[in-house]
């Protein structure tokens, strides 16, 4: 078992604090080291090295978390212990962020830590989805079934994000393609024209001044546009994910014409349905099940909603009637749910709307696309004609002056 450096702040019998550092494979080993030699540890962190720290920042895809999840459900099937399993998992692994995670893991529970508790600590890569169900799959004594519904609900959180990314790849590239021939009119094209107008002297139409401002800025003053493409992007990120800035491009996605805003409400439907249907199945609280399966819709108007419907099963009423009252989710969603609470057989109800949306997803893709093509093919023939008739104007005008 490979050793880790630890920092401790500790004090001893008489109370006289003491910091420093010790070697240790687990928090467990380093604590009963420094009470053999008298101390009291008040802090223990570990210290990470330079090629760990570079570890932290790496990624886990989702295919990789559910092809590991699947194989942990396989093995223990078979009768395989759960630490047993953890050290397979930990040798065979090759994302070393993930393989870092199982070893932390599997470390947790050799020390005595619930599976779900060790998962818990770890929330880059385990989401409160996936640390709930396996919870209720431990309370249960199924916890092979559970692993067996997280590969399956993480493969279809997988699949649905392919699907949109695969969407979008069409449009970035051709809007990628109208930048670049924007910036390379402006900075060679119109710089040529510039000359010429110097020459024929008077005033140039609104149009042409515009454009040549805009040509002095990317060849003059290019650095401008290089802060604005790095800074924005992250000032926008982080205004998105701020807690003012969230609702509000939340609700705007819902408004974007071109049915992208009818197609993210359907992906936040099919998200929102197929995971409340994945928690309740796996047998989750029905309180926990609720606040979770908002914390994941990827919407915080849906997540609103469940804030709402919280407070009316909490005052013993139903998750149906709320549901009607929010705009994100249509009439039919509510009174599917309102017919599965009635029979008993809310699960199924939520696998059907879920079935049902991630068909809508997959109908409302393709139309996208097929809507997005000509929008993009008369964007970029705006830009260039935008361009010709700005260098032409001052020229037609000289003409007429000459007739």
């Amino acid at each position: 078992m490979s050793t880790a450096v630890w920092s401790y702040k500790a004090v001893d019998g008489a109370g006289v604090p003491s910091k420093g550092q010790l070697r240790g494979a687990t928090r467990e080993a380093v604590t009963d080291e420094l009470r053999a030699q008298g101390l009291k540890v008040m802090e223990l962190a570990e210290k990470k090295s330079v090629l760990q720290a570079d570890l932290s920042l790496g990624r886990v895809k989702a295919t990789e978390l559910t092809v590991m999840t699947r194989q942990l459900a396989t093995m223990i099937t078979s009768g395989m212990t759960l630490l047993r399993a953890f050290y397979v998992l930990e040798d065979q692994l090759e994302n070393k962020k993930l393989k870092e995670t199982v070893g932390a893991v599997r470390e947790d529970i050799e020390a005595g830590l619930a599976f779900s508790d060790a998962l818990a600590k770890h929330p880059k890569i385990f989401s409160p989805l996936y640390v709930a169900m396996v919870r209720a799959g431990e309370t249960g004594g199924v916890l092979e079934a559970s692993l067996d519904r997280i590969s399956d609900q993480l493969e279809k959180d997988d699949a649905l994000r392919r699907q949109v990314k695969g969407a979008m790849a069409y449009p970035t590239v051709v809007l990628s393609f109208a930048l670049t021939v924007l910036i390379g009119l402006i900075a060679f094209i119109v710089p040529v024209f510039v000359k010429v107008f110097k020459d024929f002297g008077g005033d140039l139409p609104m149009i042409t001044k515009l454009t040549v401002k805009a040509s002095n800025v990317v060849t003059g003053q290019w650095y401008i546009l290089v802060v604005l493409a790095i800074a924005g992007p992250i000032a926008f990120k982080k205004w998105r994910k701020s807690e003012a800035g969230r609702p509000v491009w939340d609700r705007m996605r819902l408004k974007v014409p071109f049915k992208i805003g009818a197609t993210v409400q359907k992906i936040s439907l099919a998200r929102w349905s197929r995971t409340f249907a994945a928690l309740y199945s796996a047998g989750v609280p029905i309180m926990q099940a609720i606040e979770i399966t908002g914390q994941t819709a990827g919407n915080s108007v849906v997540e609103k909603a469940m804030a709402d419907v919280i407070e009316s099963v909490k005052s013993g009423g139903s998750i149906a009637e709320p549901l009607k009252d929010a705009p994100i989710f249509p009439s039919m969603v509510a009174q599917m749910i309102a017919v599965g609470e009635e029979t008993g057989n809310l699960d199924a109800m939520l696998s059907k709307v879920a079935d049902f949306y991630e068909d809508e997803v997959d109908a409302a893709v393709k139309a996208l696309t097929s809507i997005l093509e000509p929008v993009m093919i008369i964007l970029v023939g705006g830009i260039v004609g935008f361009i010709v008739v700005a260098m032409y104007m001052p020229m037609f005008k000289v003409y007429d002056a000459i007739k």
